[in-house]
């Protein structure tokens, strides 16, 4: 989601807007993964398409014409795009001409828009006005804000889908799942995920009070927000000095396919590999496709159907980077772009997946901008893993399941890497 749109910093991530112009994106709503200080939409899959002319003066006198012609624009951009073609089992042009006359003004437009895409009930085609717009657009490598976690709506209640690493919210020890249930004392049942981003996002030094539950447990989390800097590539030495240690923390940076070839190739002495995909809520589709291509020598990487069920399919090519013995760590926050390269690895035995099951999200997104400088995320496809599964709201089980609880977390035992790790030795024997 997108890009910025679900961290809290939020990092809201729907999408980001690059120097090369297109992009499509595999990542969680969120505005805070779609939740990616921006908030990154998590599970968003995002394509971005050049505006060309579609921004429009404010200063137009006729703000009528304006905002019927902005609602006409984001009426049709659905109609062409979107990847249900019942559009959610009702009559799509009904909407066309349903608030002909009534429409003064942008403000009115924006309220329109937002019902008619809603009636949709995909959480993850959703309008953007200019300022969340903008916040999607921000690239990268801008300087984020806030606490450094990835939120989503699910059931109307606001997660934590994942945190991100050497983040105010890691450090205070907030987890994949738990429900934000207050933001400073306000009641975030009923609460977007937008307003829930603006509420927790702020100026470096300053704090936000989160309300969260866990299981049965309540909790209460003072958190100082600072400058979130976004790393992609991790990699730490484990006593096992044979096997090496690669944590992808999203697919969303345009240097991300460099971090990861060159830490393949510093891990290239190594006679295996552990691939740490936990709390990775996407990114970049093409960064998906190109890291399986590093790890396969051949096979399909992933299968995208549109709305008319045609079939596109991405095969790895001859080169692989590293062909050791690999394993795939994932968790409930491994969503989208995760779950393409882990579905990759898994249906063509290329690697033993272990952990718990992912998040579930086989969702595209196109982000489309409008006139006066707003836009849409439309859902226009969706994907299947090699062998043909849809894990959408399903997510992927792992090969070997090893839970991680909280108990695990706060004695700093890693159950998971253990169990990682003493398969490959067995591997390796």
């Amino acid at each position: 989601m997108n890009f910025l749109s679900s961290l809290s910093c939020v990092l809201k991530i729907p999408a980001v807007m690059s120097r090369r112009g297109i992009f499509t994106f595999l990542g969680l709503f969120a505005l805070g993964l779609f939740g990616l200080a921006p908030v990154f939409l998590s599970g968003c899959d995002f394509q971005w398409v050049n505006p060309g002319s579609a921004v429009v003066s404010t200063s137009q006198s006729d703000q009528s014409q304006l905002a019927n012609q902005l609602y006409e624009e984001a009426w049709r951009t659905v109609q062409e795009e979107y990847v249900d073609g019942s559009f959610n089992g009702q009559d799509w042009a009904s909407w066309r001409y349903r608030y002909r006359g009534k429409l003064h003004n942008l403000e009115d437009a924006y309220v329109a828009i937002g019902t008619m895409v809603a009636s949709l009930n995909d959480e993850y085609t959703r309008f953007l006005q200019p300022r969340d717009m903008s916040e999607q657009s921000m690239s990268i490598d801008s300087r984020l804000y806030g606490v450094g976690i990835q939120i989503s709506k699910r059931d109307n209640k606001l997660l934590v889908l994942a945190t991100i690493d050497d983040t105010p919210a890691q450090r205070a020890g907030l987890l994949p799942k738990d429900q934000i249930t207050h933001i400073n004392g306000n009641e975030t049942a009923g609460m977007s995920v937008e307003d829930a981003a603006d509420q927790i996002r702020g100026e470096k030094g300053t704090y936000v009070t989160l309300s969260i539950k866990r299981g049965k447990a309540q909790l209460n989390k003072r958190i100082q927000r600072d400058e979130i800097k976004i790393k992609s590539v991790f990699t730490k030495p484990l006593d096992d000095k044979r096997i090496g240690y690669l944590r992808l923390s999203s697919f969303i940076s345009e240097t991300m396919l460099d971090e990861m070839k060159e830490a393949l190739q510093k891990l290239s002495s190594k006679q295996a590999l552990v691939l740490d995909l936990r709390g990775n809520y996407g990114g970049l589709f093409s960064n998906a496709v190109e890291a399986a291509d590093m790890l396969m020598e051949q096979g399909k990487i992933v299968f995208i159907v549109n709305r008319e069920h045609d079939q596109r399919s991405f095969e790895a090519h001859p080169g692989v980077i590293n062909d050791k013995p690999l394993v795939v760590l994932i968790d409930g926050g491994s969503a989208s772009a995760s779950e393409i390269l882990a579905g990759a690895l898994k249906d063509n035995h290329r690697a033993t997946l272990i952990g718990s099951q992912s998040f579930g999200k086989g969702l595209v997104q196109k982000v489309n901008p409008l006139m006066n400088n707003s836009g849409i995320n439309i859902t226009i496809s969706k994907y299947l893993t090699p062998n043909g599964t849809d894990i959408n709201k399903k997510g992927i089980e792992p090969d070997i399941k090893v839970p991680f609880t909280e108990a695990d977390y706060l004695a700093q035992r890693d159950p998971q890497l253990d169990r990682a790790v003493q398969y490959l030795k067995g591997r390796l024997k």
